[in-house]
């Protein structure tokens, strides 16, 4: 039901005697969010060409109209706080794009002004129908930026008309991938699809990228799929991306496979598509054949370059192949392809790494001949080779001559000279480049504090290492399995000897590790062990492994989620075991409540650990 009064004649001298007011009852839209003023006004309402003429005319008389944030005069307060007559206002001026998007821009900004898909959605359609993309663009970011989300389905609801809702719909999914907003992208693909409006293949490699960057692999497979079921047509783009997917998941025969079906569908491989294959080959030691795709590369008239082999030379290096990896780079360079200072610092640290500190030093100065200048990656590199030997002299200099060049230090660097100075024992050095690197606002990372914990564990100054511990705690650093290890044994050895007396720190530390969700690995395990035998309790000793190191098994059993398997093992079902056996389950609630009941049974006690797996289990099914 609609009333309309004209307003009361001692409003006349009043701004606001030219406009009207529709008062709807039982409407979203009602007085209720207008000023106390505004509410007593009774009007009726104006025809749509009197907002047109009222905002025209505004701007035309003053260009600086619609541009202050806090300038309103009364007559347009109605508009702003009545969502109804701001979109019909908006619509009634939709002939001067430019003029509405500063209309809208202004009145968003206004106290009052209800944001809503709808409004959004109306400056939408006016710009996308005026082809003025880059605002549309703007406004579309505005509205992600406040969450107003449901605006895919406001445009799928037929809003807008189908052409310009198919525009908005791709722009808000370059947004959103842009953003690499995934739960959004895949949703709103979804919804497109379903809806028989499909997303151009600009946006669907964009999607793949997006999935790509998050190793959420099995998604772009669906992704892919889905193109195929609704006639997305792949480029080259879509192949690449989804064999960089594949390869960086180390799944390269699945890249091969697609490599063949892309070569079927009559898309021949382009350079950057094999320099992905050779990458991924490499990575998984497959050499012979990067080599081979190399070849085809070169017979094809496609371009090579150091992206091409560094590769392939990477690997060789760190099996210490260095004549291959030579012989390659000359390879290289007589087909017309620079090395870069990633070639050149791939051959220093395997060097170094070998400890042919010599030959990383003349590839160092080789560089400078190659018209290229060192990076912090170049100085590390060599920084690390003199570490490993011993000769800090020479690491503090090449420290100083990297500033020099103003270059400025890393935590890798940092970390590097700390780990070369606790493994000549001087710890008091150590803790003053720690200092340093803090001044120099470099924070220390996790590295950071475990090579000073296994530098003060090793020299049995137990007191500092635990300090140093639990400051990585206190950085909001959360150590890895290495971290805990280092810990551990340190706690375990003193001087050279097993100490039992710290068996039951080792213990804790152990169920930490357990707790935080890490698998302690055979050096925990073996070292508490040893602890026992070395004290002359064969017994725990023995007992240990039942208990324990079997328990490693089944962590690997339990990734796979064959549990059977363990029981026909005969492996022993401990706390432990039961708790990695709740983590195991992904789900699956009926079992988790299963195997709680059994431990109950067999008059095992639950940990703090058993409940939270269990919690985890029965919230991740999602449970009335």
């Amino acid at each position: 039901m609609t009333l309309c009064v004209r307003a009361p004649s001692i409003l006349a001298n009043s701004k606001a005697v030219f406009f009207l007011l529709k008062v709807r009852f039982f409407c979203n839209y009602s007085t209720k969010s207008l000023p106390d003023y505004l509410k007593s006004i009774k009007l009726k309402t104006f025809p749509k060409t009197h907002y047109k003429k009222l905002i025209f005319n505004t701007f035309d008389r003053n260009r600086y109209a619609f541009t202050h944030e806090f300038w309103m005069s009364d007559q347009f307060k109605v508009i702003v706080y009545n969502q109804e007559l701001f979109l019909r206002a908006l619509d009634s001026i939709r002939e001067r794009p430019k003029v509405a998007l500063r209309f809208f821009k202004w009145a968003e900004i206004q106290p009052g002004f209800k944001r809503s898909e709808y409004a959004f959605c109306a400056i939408l359609d006016i710009l996308i129908e005026n082809n003025l993309m880059s605002s549309a663009y703007w406004v579309m970011e505005k509205a992600v930026q406040v969450g107003l989300h449901g605006i895919v389905d406001v445009l799928i609801d037929g809003y807008v008309k189908p052409e310009v809702s198919i525009k908005l719909l791709d722009l808000l999914l370059w947004i959103y991938t842009k953003g690499s907003m995934t739960e959004q992208c895949l949703s709103t693909f979804d919804k497109m699809v379903k809806n028989g409006l499909f997303p151009d293949v600009e946006n669907c490699n964009r999607i793949l990228r997006v999935l790509r960057d998050k190793s959420l692999v099995p998604k772009a497979r669906e992704i892919y799929k889905g193109m195929s079921k609704y006639g997305i047509c792949p480029t080259i783009v879509t192949y690449n991306t989804l064999l960089d997917s594949f390869c960086k998941e180390g799944e390269v025969q699945e890249a091969l496979d697609l490599l063949s079906e892309m070569r079927e569908r009559g898309c021949n491989p382009s350079d950057i598509t094999y320099n992905v294959l050779i990458n991924g080959l490499s990575k998984k030691g497959q050499l012979d054949q990067a080599k081979e795709f190399i070849e085809e590369m070169f017979k094809s008239g496609l371009k090579i370059s150091a992206y091409t082999y560094n590769p392939l030379i990477h690997e060789y290096c760190k099996e210490g192949k260095f004549l291959e990896a030579l012989e390659l780079a000359e390879e290289m360079e007589k087909r017309g392809a620079s090395p870069t200072i990633v070639t050149c610092n791939t051959f220093i640290y395997g060097f170094c790494k070998w400890g042919r500190i010599d030959e990383a030093r003349e590839h160092f100065s080789d560089i400078l001949n190659k018209n290229m200048l060192p990076d912090i990656v170049s100085y590390n590199c060599l920084i690390y080779g003199y570490c490993r030997i011993g000769n800090m002299r020479e690491a503090f200099l090449l420290f100083d001559e990297l500033r020099s060049k103003r270059l400025i230090p890393t935590v890798i660097t940092y970390n590097i000279l700390i780990d070369g100075l606790c493994r000549l024992g001087d710890l008091e050095a150590a803790q003053k480049i720690k200092e340093e690197m803090t001044m120099c606002r470099v924070l220390p990372d996790l590295f950071t504090y475990t090579i000073l914990v296994n530098g003060f564990c090793k020299m049995g100054n137990l007191k500092m290492a635990k300090e140093f511990f639990e400051e990585m705690f206190n950085k909001g650093l959360q150590p890895d399995c290495y971290a805990y290890t280092t810990r551990l044994v340190g706690e375990l050895k003193l001087d050279g000897t097993w100490k039992l007396k710290s068996l039951e720190d080792a213990y804790d530390l152990l169920q930490k590790m357990v707790a935080d969700g890490l698998v302690p690995d055979h050096i925990a395990y073996t070292s508490i062990i040893h602890s026992h035998s070395m004290n002359g309790n064969l017994r725990e000793a023995r007992e240990f492994p039942s208990v324990v190191t079997y328990t490693v098994l089944i962590h690997a059993h339990a990734g796979r989620c064959i549990r059977r398997g363990c029981y026909q093992m005969g492996l022993p079902t401990r706390l432990q075991c039961f708790n990695k056996w709740f983590n195991c389950n992904m789900g699956n609630w009926q079992e988790a409540l299963r195997l709680y009941g059994q431990m109950l049974e067999r008059e095992i006690q639950p940990d703090i650990c058993t409940y939270n797996a269990l919690f985890k289990q029965l919230s991740k099914s999602r449970l009335p």
